[in-house]
Formats: C-alpha cells, structure tokens, sequence
C-alpha cells in the first residue's frame, strides 16, 4: 500500500491511498482522514485502506483522481510525534568526523548515534530548502526512513519489526559550519539541524518486495545535484544497524509513539565510485586526495533531487528541492 497526504487547508493534509503506478489516488476519509489517524488505530483500519487501495487498483474506487505534474504533496506526515536520525553507515561517520577533525566515537560499531531532530513541521517534497546565509554551509544528506506504530519501552531488535508501518525518504538538511561550535558545547545539535524533507510517498514493507530484507532497503539510493548525479550508493549492504537495531535502541528507556519517524543516517559505501549522499563526504574525499576541498556547499539556486528507483520505477516519489533565500520577517 503507498500513503500520501495532500494539501487541504490543514496543517496535517488529507490522506490518499496511492496507485502503484503512481497515475491515480484517492481521499479515504471514512477511514482515515490522516496519515496519523490511520496509524494511531493502525490495527483496525489497515486492512479497510487496503481494501481501498485493491479497489483502486481495479479502477473501482469511488473519487480517484488523476496524478499529474501539477498534483501537490506534503511531506506524509507533515508534523510528527517524533523524529529519531541515526547514524547507520559507518564509512559516512568516519568521513565526517575526518572533516571536522574528531575522532570516532566509542562503541562504532556496538552502539548506535541517534539525535532528535525537529519533527514539526517536515518540508514538503517540492518546497524549497530556505537558507538565511550560504555561509552557515547548507548541505543535503540522502536517506532512507521508517515510519513506526506504538513501540513499547524496552523492545528488542528481533521485536522492532513488527512495529515499521512504512517506509520512505528523507532529506536530512544538515548547515555544516554551524555543526562543529554547536557540538563543542557538549549538547547535541539544534540550530545545525534545519528541517528536513520527505518523500511524497510512504510504502508499506511488503510493497518493496525482496528489497526490503533485515531492517534494511536494499536498493541504490540517487542523489541528483543541478542536473548531474551526484551519488547512488546501496543503501542495503553497509547499513551496519538496521532499522530494527535503531528502533530498539531508540526505545530502550522511553516508548515511541505511533507515527515517530526514525532515520537511516546519510546512505554511504566504501566503494568511492558509488559516489556520495551529501557534500562534506564528497569534500573530505577531496581533502584525502588533493589536500583541499572543491566541491562548495549549497547555494542559493542550487536543485537536489533525491529518489529510489526498483525496476526502473521511482519507490517513493521524488524529493525535488531549490534552495532558496530565507529573509526574517520584519
């Protein structure tokens, strides 16, 4: 089943069950009016949006309409009870804390970096990344994430699975040159973290197919920069924790409610000729071979498009972003 939420007035939009060729949907309000509707009472009104969408696939559902290039999304949950970010791919941690001159940290490969990351609201999948000053770095990281129902405090990997209601994309907007002063006062991040953006459309598992294996999509996750690809790395082989592994770590002291978000960390490979899901691995590998870095940060203009193709198909939609000037309002 594919979900998205389209503009309707409201802050949180109306859902829409999704054809899987993505040329038709259809409102189900009187199943749920939301995406978040549908996963607080997942249990009972799952199996009527999947009636839905079979119908839907039969060309029988009262209200379809027409996908087209004027159809608008918003992120499928435009504001989340949560959002939990890993760090998942450990070429990537190694290579952005060579670029800002820190150490691994302990445990790399035992235990998983999380930080909480702002959840309200998420940027739609076209609208643009606002940034006030190029200088504060804007970079984007491709990602892969999950959307979880009610998880309970203290659950195991082995049990997170039953818990990951859907799956999807996510640009985790990163302003690198406020990253390193931000983290030396030895409080996480905040102000370095700028809202992220989402796929148009989140997939239940089963609709990936053997894609999905272990907790983790394994499928080449696109980044296109101003027309050029800019990385397509695997997003499934050096996923070191998998989304279970995350989802457990992240409940193991606190309960997550249904419709938290949690993230993969920026989709990284060893193998450079994957390239690369953001900018500063890109930099960090000019810096090793050249001594300096090339490549600059986003700027004002600059266009990323971020997908996930099975098939020749596009999973997820396309996040489909312009980075543009922030002013402050007077």
């Amino acid at each position: 089943m594919i979900l998205a939420s389209r503009p309707n007035g409201t802050r949180d939009g109306e859902l829409v069950v999704v054809s899987n060729d993505h040329g038709h949907a259809v409102a189900i309000p009187n199943v749920a009016r939301t995406l978040q509707a549908l996963l607080d009472d997942w249990q009972r009104l799952e199996p009527e949006a999947i009636a839905v969408a079979r119908a839907l696939e039969a060309g029988q559902a009262d209200g379809a309409f027409v996908i087209d290039a004027a159809t608008r999304w918003l992120a499928p949950l435009p504001r989340a009870h949560g959002f939990a970010d890993g760090s998942a791919y450990i070429n990537h941690i190694v290579l952005v804390r060579k670029a800002r001159g820190a150490e691994p940290p302990p445990g790399l490969e035992t235990d998983p970096l999380v930080y909480q990351g702002t959840s309200d609201p998420f940027l739609a999948p076209t609208d643009p990344i606002p940034l006030e000053d190029e200088a504060f770095g804007c970079d984007f990281e491709s990602e892969v994430a999950v959307i979880t129902g009610d998880v309970p405090q203290g659950t195991s990997a082995e049990q997170a699975a039953r818990h990951v209601r859907l799956v999807m994309l996510l640009n985790d907007v990163s302003l690198r040159n406020l990253i390193p002063p931000e983290l030396a006062k030895g409080f996480g991040f905040f102000v370095s973290k700028p809202q992220s953006a989402l796929s148009p459309f989140a997939v239940t598992p089963d609709e990936l197919g053997d894609a999905w294996c272990n907790g983790r999509v394994h499928l080449p996750l696109r980044t296109v920069l101003n027309g050029e690809l800019f990385g397509d790395p695997h997003a499934g082989p050096e996923m070191h924790f998998s989304f279970f592994e995350l989802i457990a770590h992240c409940a193991r002291t606190r309960p997550l409610g249904a419709g938290t978000i949690v993230g993969s960390g920026t989709v990284s490979n060893v193998d450079r000729l994957r390239g690369s899901s953001c900018i500063v691995e890109r930099r960090m590998l000019e810096i090793l071979d050249g001594g300096e870095p090339t490549t600059p940060f986003l700027k004002h203009g600059d266009h990323v498009m971020i997908e996930m193709l099975k098939d020749g198909r596009s999973l997820f939609g396309s996040i489909d972003q312009r980075v543009v000037k922030y002013d402050r309002p007077a």
